[in-house]
């Protein structure tokens, strides 16, 4: 179980900075535990991968539908991962939830109440600001709203221009200035593949998660004139869970390029 260690209160935003600077990281170790990674013991791949990489990990950040595919078992073995992570590590729960009114209220319960642990959540905001308010009514949380995604797909929406010269995505980046008076913290996902100075440029100095390193062939190097104060993590998700050597090597060896990058 999650014990609180802050005797004080923190915003999202000081407990990654905490995080980040005590341990030297910017690694967002995703948690994306497909059935080909976890040879069929869905709990003690999640926690084996907890425990060898929370010395690199900024943040953890579990994916529910994963977790959500496999039934009540899948939603159970989510719920006691959040619980056990360490207090000082933010959780980032990665929902994507996007909805209206009284549905949008209890998708913020679901993440924030009846979960424990959960520091953060991602947020579809393509509905409008009227859909993002009930996520911003819980202090010390924060919503990662989805900016430029790293997926083909962005060019479908997310990157089209406006008649004024704006592009979609700016829309949703101004949606930031409209949080002021409002208990939680808005950041942006920025996928690293499209994470462009003149797109990094236009989008507010607030915490930023930057998915798409690793398989899905994001450049650190775009990263290394952006000059942010707000805290930045880089999630990897299958880059960590798979491939060659133990978890905890294949995170450290991430860990270290993405801080040679932020240099």
């Amino acid at each position: 179980m999650r014990t609180r260690v802050d005797k004080f209160f923190m915003t999202y935003s000081e407990k990654l900075i905490a995080r980040i600077e005590r341990i030297g990281s910017n690694l967002c170790v995703g948690i994306d535990p497909r059935p080909e990674f976890t040879g069929g013991d869905l709990e003690a791949f999640v926690n084996s991968l907890i425990e060898e990489t929370e010395e690199f990990a900024a943040a953890f950040k579990p994916n529910s539908a994963y977790f959500e595919a496999e039934g009540s078992k899948g939603y159970a073995v989510m719920e006691k991962l959040m619980a056990d992570i360490p207090e000082e590590i933010p959780v980032i729960l990665d929902v994507k939830r996007g909805d209206i009114g009284a549905t949008q209220s209890y998708y913020a319960k679901a993440c924030f109440e009846s979960m424990q642990g959960v520091d953060a959540v991602t947020v579809n905001p393509y509905m409008g600001f009227d859909s993002v308010e009930p996520m911003l009514s819980y202090p010390g949380k924060a919503v990662y709203l989805l900016g430029v995604t790293s997926n083909p797909g962005a060019d479908d929406i997310e990157l089209q221009t406006l008649a004024d010269g704006r592009q979609v995505f700016e829309l949703v980046t101004e949606m930031e200035s409209r949080c002021s008076g409002h208990k939680g913290e808005i950041g942006f996902v920025v996928g690293l593949t499209n994470a462009r100075p003149d797109i990094l440029g236009d989008i507010p100095d607030v915490p930023l998660l930057l998915p798409g390193l690793g398989a899905q062939g994001g450049d650190l190097d775009l990263l290394k004139d952006a000059a942010r104060k707000a805290p930045v993590v880089i999630n990897v998700s299958r880059g960590v869970m798979a491939g060659e050597g133990t978890a905890a090597e294949r995170a450290r060896t991430y860990r270290d390029r993405i801080s040679a990058a932020l240099a």
